[in-house]
């Protein structure tokens, strides 16, 4: 396959810039995937979509506030860091700017009453830098003091105050991602509750969203694609709720590209139970699924309108029909659907 086989227009302004004013506001398509028939609805609609014993897989990742701005010591030079992920201890892998400015043994000041510095310690892939910082008091509570939500860069406007609370789920727990879990973005709380109480059973797991979500592939030809590797858990209760419901032959739905792979990453066959489980625990995924790829526990999926050309609507398009998904697409744009990350949402029964 080649990589324009996935390739759309999109105007402009249809690219969601705010999210909507509450969120399961949001509207919501709808695809049957046994008739191609298709609904236009509003995402508080989905409950209507959804029976009693179907399980749901939520990502309770959260976004770090990783957009961290400060100055060269000595220079004076403005600098950007982009925590990338935690290392070991203090070191973090980072992407900077201006690069050029920023070589191992130079320190960043970020703030210097408490103090937040960094040292460059060496240089890592893709033009990133090594760093370890020194601070005054707990890490994760300076960051959130003077860090910024990492928004993508087709949003363009600078990371506002409502960002630290719109571009996290409601349900958001174990920190770690760059990137939000964007299909779990227009849940509210009271909605998972009237969705638990109609009998549907939630499942948590946790993958960290690393900045491998924004970069393009390069690659004509979309077998040759190599995905980065992200970190991923999935705790013995969730393990068993998910296998329960896949033994029994219930409905699994996952809310979101990143729960889809962390379940299809821990998917294993269990010959005594004659059928796909998955495995407790922790571990790193550099799954790529694209159309061809055969889904082990995942039946239908909960997402947003993803960029062209990109390994989410690959993943998309090998759940369903490439060619059915693009039509979808095109549906979607003539009805003036809000694309990305704080846009609207689909949902591929």
């Amino acid at each position: 396959m080649n990589i324009t086989d996935f390739d759309y227009n999109l105007p402009e302004e249809l690219i969601a810039q705010k999210p909507a004013d509450k969120r399961d506001s949001s509207r919501l398509l709808v695809v049957h995937r046994d008739s191609g028939k298709i609904e236009h609805k509003h995402f508080y609609d989905i409950i209507d979509y959804l029976n009693p014993g179907d399980l749901m897989v939520l990502n309770n990742s959260k976004v770090l506030p990783a957009r961290i701005f400060g100055e060269k010591e000595g220079t004076g030079a403005k600098v950007e860091f982009l925590l990338i992920k935690r290392i070991e201890g203090d070191r973090w892998e980072t992407m900077v700017r201006p690069g050029r400015r920023l070589k191992p043994g130079d320190s960043v000041i970020f703030s210097q009453s408490p103090l937040m510095r960094a040292r460059i310690i060496e240089y890592g892939d893709d033009g990133t830098r090594i760093v370890e910082f020194e601070y005054e008091g707990i890490f994760m509570e300076r960051l959130e003091e003077i860090g910024s939500m990492p928004l993508p860069p087709y949003i363009e406007r600078s990371s506002e105050e409502d960002d630290k609370d719109r571009y996290q789920t409601v349900y958001c727990r174990d920190e770690g991602s760059v990137a939000a879990p964007t299909a779990g973005l227009h849940f509210t709380k009271e909605l998972l509750k009237r969705i638990q109480e109609k009998g549907v059973e939630i499942a948590y797991v946790t993958l960290h969203v690393g900045i491998g979500t924004f970069r393009p592939v390069k690659v004509d030809k979309v077998e040759d694609h190599s995905m980065h590797f992200e970190e991923y858990h999935i705790s013995e209760e969730s393990a068993q709720a998910i296998n329960r419901a896949k033994a029994s032959g219930r409905r699994i739905i996952s809310v979101g590209t990143t729960s889809t792979r962390t379940v299809e990453s821990a998917a294993h066959y269990d010959e005594k139970l004659g059928c796909m489980q998955v495995e407790a625990g922790s571990g790193s995924t550099g799954i790529f699924i694209y159309p061809g790829y055969e889904f082990k526990i995942i039946d239908s999926l909960v997402t947003n309108f993803h960029l062209p050309k990109s390994t989410l609507l690959m993943l998309i398009s090998a759940l369903y029909d490439r060619e059915k998904i693009l039509e979808v697409y095109e549906e979607a744009i003539e009805e003036r659907y809000r694309f990305f990350s704080y846009g609207d949402a689909m949902f591929i029964e």
